[in-house]
């Protein structure tokens, strides 16, 4: 068990330090196209700090862990809204202008939907309970839609719109040392992934616990912490657009092409993962339009950050109270 919890800490630091790299490298790359803090944020820094989330499902998926795969894309959405959203807010209030709630975060409640609907199949058709490969290639197709839409959209967006503004949030990079600094981010990745995979499944053989448990928690948490810590950075500097975009970005990513890829590659079982546990994640991603429509005009506000904090805290006990005996 110790060096299961070894291989799990050297594992995690590895999959931080390399998203680290391959987010600062990324984004300088964008940055010389001319791309918006928001869209860095929705595509670039979403998908690279949703790295560990591709790298720790493809690898449990190959090792016959797929319900620990599953759980990672659900438990790190869920821990997205309600705790970086949540947190972010209590820092600092985040304006949403209408455009992103009418097209970006309706997609977020979109994916939500699609992964319930693929989890609901013994209660719609009899089947297993199981990501199928035509699955897969479903949401590998929704993912396309909608980075064609949010490039299509980029281009057509007025000077004034966050979607367009030009990025300011990051310093110039030579294009040589971007480049070096996100292919050394991608080794630590993907060294790290193996590392925290076996880690993780050693000590929930260690300790009792489900993979898919294990999934919807520490590697969960474990695998988001790089988009709390760059959501909460970007805040603190006055970027929200970053951080919104972040948030969004990666819940879309992590089903549409994080699960895609990985239910191409190899069916994967919901085992563990419960109908209730996809439930919280629409309803999360439901509360997230929500909030961000009313109370105060637009944005989303301390207040309502506390609540999204409150429901994960609940949502955690209620997992820890259905621990098997």
């Amino acid at each position: 068990m110790f060096l299961d919890i070894i291989f799990l800490i050297a594992g995690l630091v590895l999959i931080l330090a390399g998203a680290n790299y391959m987010t600062d490298g990324s984004a300088a790359l964008a940055k010389r196209f001319g791309m918006s803090d928001f869209l860095i944020g929705l595509t670039i820094v979403a998908m690279m700090t949703s790295a560990p989330e591709l790298v720790v499902s493809v690898t449990s998926a190959l090792n016959a862990s797929s319900e620990m795969a599953i759980g990672n894309i659900v438990g790190s959405n869920i821990f997205n809204i309600l705790v970086i959203i949540g947190i972010t807010a209590l820092i600092r209030p985040i304006a949403v202008t209408r455009g992103v709630l009418i097209n970006e975060i309706p997609l977020v409640i979109l994916s939500s939907v699609a992964l319930l609907v693929m989890g609901c199949a013994p209660y719609l058709d009899g089947g297993p309970m199981v990501l199928t490969r035509v699955d897969g290639i479903i949401l590998l197709l929704f993912f396309i839609v909608f980075m064609r839409h949010t490039f299509a959209s980029a281009k057509s967006a007025p000077s004034n719109d966050p979607v367009a503004s030009s990025a300011s949030g990051f310093k110039p990079t030579p294009l040589w040392k971007a480049i070096l600094i996100t292919l050394g981010g991608l080794a630590g990745l993907v060294l790290g992934g193996q590392w925290f995979v076996e880690g993780a499944s050693g000590l929930a053989r260690a300790i009792g616990w489900s993979e898919g448990l294990i999934g919807l928690t520490i590697l969960a948490a474990g695998t988001s912490l790089p988009e709390l810590a760059t959501s909460i950075v970007s805040a603190t500097k006055g970027f929200s657009g970053i951080a919104l975009g972040n948030v969004i970005g990666s819940n879309i990513f992590n089903i549409f092409f994080v699960l895609g890829c990985t239910a191409t590659v190899t069916p994967l079982s919901f085992g563990g993962i419960s109908i209730p546990d996809l439930s919280v994640l629409l309803l999360a991603s439901i509360l997230f339009w929500v909030f961000g429509w009313f109370y105060r005009l637009r944005t989303i506000t301390r207040p309502e950050g506390a609540i999204l904090v409150i429901l994960y805290i609940a949502y955690m006990t209620y997992l820890y109270l259905n621990l098997p005996a």
